[in-house]
């Protein structure tokens, strides 16, 4: 039988895994109360962990291996009840890794999981933070289904705490455009017509500290597809991460996530997608610390 990896993002050693000494904190969160179509995102953290002990750890454009900055992965914030209550405690979690000097990662479950990072990093770094989100859907509506911390109301709460940048939307409910600022959101469309300038327009609109929040369906379903809400028309793997090499060369990134896997079986592509890209985005930022 094949030998089981070591437990936690990227199956490393003990060595990497130490909680004193490693730099990169993975909080997993799998809550899946409020997602309105497809559901089973709760199963996605787990299924991102496992996928990443797939991983070859040497990162190729950076010419470095992430993992030896150490990558503690901390139990997961299970919760069933209220996202309103979720926020809280995912803010006391996030606001103790910034203490802590641990740079973190935070693997949904549904997107309503951002909202207690982003206000712990708003707690923090004030009118220096900016939140850039990769993601299918504005997710802008003041509220839904009863609560103003519904999945559909993330970026609606983090524009409350610091100015957002939204890239790869295409899916937009009509009461959710006359708050949308036309300047800060760059539309699948248009980057596929006009694709000369918009990553550099994105980058320019971040104050000195970035919070990134990843909706997995910001990608295109054909290389995507485990995900709870797929839209056509997405980004590619090269698109995402020329975005996120373009942030980090020109700003302090302070922590990111990662949300919305829906794994299914027949689909485990996606599942090392969501993994690799975790990798990737730490390998980027740590190579220029």
């Amino acid at each position: 039988m094949p030998k089981k990896p070591p437990p936690g993002f990227g199956g490393l050693p003990a060595e990497f895994r130490n909680p004193k000494t490693a730099q990169i904190a993975v909080l997993p969160i799998p809550y899946d109360k409020t997602s309105t179509w497809q559901k089973g995102a709760d199963k996605g953290p787990a299924t991102i962990i496992a996928a990443s002990a797939n991983m070859e750890l040497y990162d190729i454009p950076t010419r470095s291996e992430v993992y030896r900055r150490g990558i503690q992965t901390l139990s997961p914030i299970r919760h069933a009840g209220s996202p309103d209550k979720l926020a809280d405690k995912v803010q006391k979690a996030t606001s103790a890794l910034f203490t802590a000097a641990k740079f973190p990662v935070l693997l949904g479950g549904e997107h309503s999981i951002s909202i207690g990072a982003f206000r712990a990093a708003a707690a923090k770094y004030g009118d220096s933070l900016s939140i850039l989100q990769i993601d299918a859907h504005a997710d802008t509506r003041e509220e839904y289904l009863g609560s103003k911390c519904n999945h559909a109301c993330v970026m609606a709460r983090a524009r409350e705490l610091a100015p957002i940048t939204q890239v790869g939307i295409r899916a937009i409910d009509a009461e959710e455009v006359a708050r949308l600022d036309p300047q800060r959101v760059f539309y699948a469309h248009t980057i596929t017509t006009e694709p000369d300038n918009w990553m550099a327009a994105a980058v320019d609109q971040q104050r000195p500290n970035v919070y990134v929040t990843i909706d997995l369906d910001g990608f295109d379903p054909s290389l995507v597809p485990a995900t709870g809400t797929p839209e056509p028309g997405g980004l590619s793997w090269n698109q995402v991460n020329q975005l996120l090499e373009m942030l980090t060369a020109e700003r302090n990134v302070i922590g990111f996530d990662v949300v919305e896997l829906l794994p299914k079986k027949e689909l485990w592509a996606s599942d090392f997608v969501a993994a690799k890209l975790v990798y990737r985005f730490l390998s980027t930022i740590f190579a220029r610390r």
